[in-house]
């Protein structure tokens, strides 16, 4: 009698047990394609495009339209969006795929760029870009640059902190394919300085991640919460 009674007892909890590791399955597997395939949410920690998005700003990424990479097979599905000028877009770094760059689209395939006094001119044509900063009080060399035309299949592309924004004006152009997605909206953003996001020393990020959760509310730019881009 008392064995079967634990027999009794012990199916339940089995039975949970396994109703909680298929769940658990099932939610890992919908996180993870949604992740590969659909968004992702990433961090920015430089200032290359101050004026539109901040150093702390926490983006989610549109992944879906631009043809998201199978794991595994390394197969890309096509993508669905034309890149245009004026676009913020995420992309595989040309001269080290293993970094993840965001900067703004300025130029594309058969275009022909040049700066001249800080002013972007696209085939021949002064651009209006409310968007771009300056804070370099003297002539620097990036004011004067080109002209140049972007061969089919490339993209050139700048950051919006003109004065502080290694993009293709230093290594050249970045080809369609490398691009992998757009930021849509600012999900959170935390006043920190770039040091802090990129300082990878395990003791440090602790410090970090304590002094995030002992100044959350205070240095939380609330309003920045779901600021579209």
């Amino acid at each position: 009698m008392a064995v079967s009674e634990v027999a009794v007892q012990r199916r339940p909890v089995r039975r949970f047990w396994h109703c909680s590791r298929r769940r658990f399955i099932v939610l890992a597997c919908i996180v993870l394609g949604i992740r590969i395939f659909v968004g992702e949410a990433s961090v920015v920690p430089t200032a290359s495009m101050e004026g539109t998005i901040l150093v702390g700003d926490h983006l989610f990424m549109d992944k879906l339209l631009y043809g998201p990479e199978i794991p595994l097979v390394h197969w890309r599905l096509p993508m669905l969006k034309t890149i245009r000028r004026g676009d913020i877009v995420v992309f595989r770094f040309p001269k080290d795929p293993s970094e993840t760059y965001l900067k703004r689209v300025t130029a594309t395939g058969g275009d022909s760029v040049e700066i001249r006094e800080g002013v972007l001119y696209v085939n021949a044509a002064p651009v209006e870009e409310p968007y771009a900063t300056h804070h370099a009080p003297v002539h620097k060399p990036h004011e004067d640059w080109g002209p140049t035309v972007v061969p089919e299949g490339q993209l050139f592309v700048m950051g919006d902190n003109r004065d502080n924004s290694s993009d293709s004006r230093d290594w050249g152009f970045v080809p369609v394919n490398n691009v992998i997605g757009e930021p849509l909206f600012v999900y959170w953003s935390y006043d920190a300085p770039t040091a802090r996001w990129l300082d990878d020393n395990p003791a440090h990020r602790i410090s970090f991640y304590a002094s995030i959760a002992e100044n959350f509310v205070s240095r939380t730019r609330w309003g920045r919460t779901g600021m579209l881009l």
